[in-house]
């Protein structure tokens, strides 16, 4: 009996202490997030308070000028046509939206108890990794017009709260209404009607039950239900909505039956206004400064594909919304485009593809060409055309920056060269000149195929790919690509991380405004800036909104600039000697050519400008006399001699770091200290050389470099950068021939 009493004695105590404990937690949180709670609360009872209904209606023009300030282009859609008063909202439309996205819509005072508790649970659960969810209508509407989209606990609360205040303010009938007609289809389409007239060619109140329900299936996820680019993907979408309908009581059974088998017949209604290539790219720069200013994170590295194509979906999404908004939302963009230099470039690609004049089917023509072009000293987009001009005036894309071409040899001096530059080889370090085609049938690594020796600046001029197979794989592809990536090229995924990425054999490609922002980086000393053409971005109040992205170093001065004076052997004795450029301005460029002649480009500087050229087929497909030093070549040359003009610079700025510099690169100044004076063809044992035994070697010190790097941080508090370099220290591992050496170096790095 005793027992059991000090058992309850205990168990008493633990309860007080508990209860002590929790209400001092709570006291300590009250007094720490109360006084932030009202903030919020008055911030969203001024915000709401200071609203009227025309806020909710998207019907501000747009902007755009060049860098004179002279008009490019208006842009707007006709919103006010388009937008239903609550009673003429047809009432199918109204319970698909409030079936689907908030059940209990009429019911709750803004926000949902029992969808907040269950997000809640699924944070903690997830330790603060899913956030998403719970949002009512009148939240999704507060966010869209108050707040941001970005994903955090207190962006939550400012929303709850503003719901709050909106419920107070305006009701539920013209809460649905704001909702209904400001809810973004997807090809500028805004409200019901708008999206009933675009893809049906109908008025809302026309349209049957499935089509209401497929087209309300779209602002969901906009670009990836677009009925224009996937007609099917709405479909699903259809029918979960047509059966939450029916669970709710809004259809019965034999409405639910016909409408998911009736078959979705779009009839879309006139195509997009067309538009010039300075609109379009001054589209593009001002709806991604807007996705940042809202918090999207861009990301340029991805743990797997399918990370990549999560990521891929967001943007699209987040990318189509912006659009809208930019159409609608009355901001002012001043950019750098001219006018002059813009014409310049459009006649030099006309006048070179005249020649061929097939067109296909949608009559546009076959060969096509774009060019981008930046100023190194502004580090601004000054012309970019996407595609060869014709008199019907038909625009189809803008090539420039929306299509993903490989690149070809072009990519080598970003990805290769200025790389193991920056790793310590020089102009004059001998490389293995392999046989590729050898290489990729058997599967074999760079380390265990042989070839002649050429010094790393030849090798550029004369563009050989067993040299800069074996360099790649020297350094490794994922550290090769990953100055690539901090240049932000966006579709460098982790299916690119394989050798055959060093002559520019990508999985999606680049574009041309990468790759002439990759150049512009090594004509700046290494200095990347982020490509765009905006100068000013202001919102209808007038606010500036745009700042200058920070500057990174992705090359040392050294590299880059060593990397340039290479290039220029290229032009002057190289692949693109026959373009002929005698002026007395340096130049300096690569050539690309894809396999089978399927993409030709050209990607040269000079000390004023960047500029990268692409010629072939929307259609890849074969072209006997494509090649980098023909037809982008000669457009290259024909823009530049016009640009250099007058006053530009001649030389290009040489760095001196290079003389202070200690140089110990795998697989130059390093691999004769192993085992002097013996020749690489010299058997040690069975199917093992002194080349293999070098090459291993030099792999161990390079991984040995990164462990004592690694032995310099906090495991702990340096977690990620930690892992990133035992990650590179394992791939250097993995690929020493000698197990004993294998098994010496896991060792160390384990033991670490």
């Amino acid at each position: 009996m005793k027992i059991i009493k000090r058992i309850a004695l205990g168990l008493l105590i633990l309860i007080v202490l508990f209860i002590i404990a929790a209400g001092i937690t709570a006291g300590i949180l009250y007094h720490k997030y109360y006084p932030v709670y009202k903030e919020y609360q008055e911030e969203a009872k001024r915000v709401v308070a200071e609203s009227d209904a025309e806020m909710f209606v998207k019907n501000l023009s747009s902007y755009i000028y060049d860098d004179k300030g002279e008009l490019i282009s208006k842009l707007s859609v006709d919103v006010d046509a388009d937008y239903l008063d609550y009673e003429k909202i047809p009432k199918q439309v109204i319970d698909a939206f409030v079936a689907v996205e908030d059940r209990r819509f009429w019911e709750h005072p803004g926000y949902d108890k029992e969808g907040i508790l269950r997000v809640c649970y699924r944070y903690l659960l997830t330790k603060g990794e899913e956030k998403h969810g719970a949002s009512t209508i009148t939240q999704q509407l507060a966010r869209s017009v108050f707040l941001s989209n970005e994903v955090t606990i207190e962006r939550k609360v400012r929303e709850i709260l503003t719901a709050v205040e909106l419920e107070k303010k305006y009701g539920k009938e013209q809460i649905l209404e704001f909702y209904i007609n400001s809810a973004y289809f997807s090809n500028r389409c805004y409200g019901i009607e708008a999206a009933a007239k675009k893809y049906f060619g109908k008025l809302a109140k026309e349209l049957n039950l499935s089509e209401t329900a497929y087209l309300c299936a779209i602002p969901n996820a906009p670009s990836y239900y677009d009925p224009l680019k996937h007609p099917e993907h709405a479909l699903v979408r259809r029918d979960k909505i047509l059966e939450d309908m029916y669970e709710c009581g809004y259809i019965s059974t034999s409405e639910l039956v016909r409408a998911k088998r009736y078959e979705i017949v779009l009839n879309p209604q006139q195509a997009e206004k067309i538009q010039n290539y300075e609109t379009t790219y001054a589209v593009d720069c001002a709806v991604r400064y807007l996705m940042e200013l809202d918090g999207f994170a861009f990301r340029y590295e991805f743990e797997d594909m399918k990370d990549y194509r999560t990521y891929l979906s967001e943007y699209n999404d987040q990318y189509e919304l912006f659009r809208g908004e930019l159409y609608t939302g009355g901001y002012v963009v001043e950019t750098s485009l001219n006018q002059e230099k813009q014409a310049l470039l459009q006649n030099a690609i006309d006048e070179v593809m005249a020649f061929d004049e097939e067109v296909g089917e949608n009559g546009i023509y076959a060969f096509q060409s774009a060019s981008t072009v930046i100023d190194n000293r502004s580090h601004k987009v000054v012309a970019i055309v996407g595609g060869r001009s014709q008199e019907t005036g038909l625009y189809t894309l803008n090539r420039a920056y929306q299509s993903y071409r490989q690149p070809g040899s072009s990519f080598k001096p970003l990805a290769v060269y200025a790389p193991a530059l920056n790793e310590g080889y020089e102009a004059k370090s001998e490389l293995t000149n392999i046989d590729v085609t050898k290489a990729k049938e058997m599967g074999l690594s760079a380390v265990e195929l042989s070839g002649g020796k050429m010094r790393l600046d030849k090798a550029v001029e004369k563009s050989i790919n067993g040299c800069a197979w074996w360099l790649f794989c020297t350094l490794t592809p994922k550290k090769g690509l990953s100055y690539v990536r901090e240049m932000e090229f966006a579709k460098i995924v982790p299916d690119d991380d394989y050798p055959a990425s060093a002559l520019g054999g990508l999985t999606y490609g680049a574009t041309t405004v990468e790759m002439a922002n990759g150049y512009a980086t090594l004509a700046n000393q290494g200095e990347y800036y982020r490509a765009t053409c905006l100068t000013s971005l202001k919102d209808r109040d007038g606010h500036e909104l745009y700042q200058e992205a920070e500057t990174k170093k992705v090359y040392t001065p050294y590299a880059a600039s060593e990397m340039v004076e290479i290039m220029k052997g290229v032009i002057t004795s190289g692949t693109a000697a026959s373009m002929g450029w005698n002026l007395d301005v340096e130049a300096a460029g690569k050539t690309g050519t894809t396999n089978e002649c399927k993409d030709g480009w050209f990607c040269g500087i000079t000390p004023d400008y960047a500029m990268s050229v692409w010629v072939g087929y929307d259609e890849p497909r074969i072209l006997n006399n494509l090649y980098g030093a023909t037809y982008p070549a000669k457009i290259w040359k024909m823009v530049m001699e016009e640009l250099v003009e007058g006053d530009s610079v001649k030389s290009f700025t040489k760095s001196t770091e290079g003389e202070e510099m200690v140089l110990n690169p795998i697989g130059a100044q390093a691999y004769e200290s192993y085992l002097p004076g013996r020749a690489d063809e010299e058997v040690l044992s069975e199917g093992y050389t002194v080349r293999n035994y070098r090459e291993d070697h030099m792999l161990a010190d390079e991984a040995e470099k990164i462990m004592y790097q690694m032995s310099e941080l906090d495991k702990t508090a340096e977690e990620q950068t930690w892992q990133k370099l035992y990650e590179e220290a394992q791939g250097l591992i993995e690929r020493i021939y000698s197990r004993k050496l294998h098994t010496k170096e896991m060792e160390k790095l384990e033991g670490l």
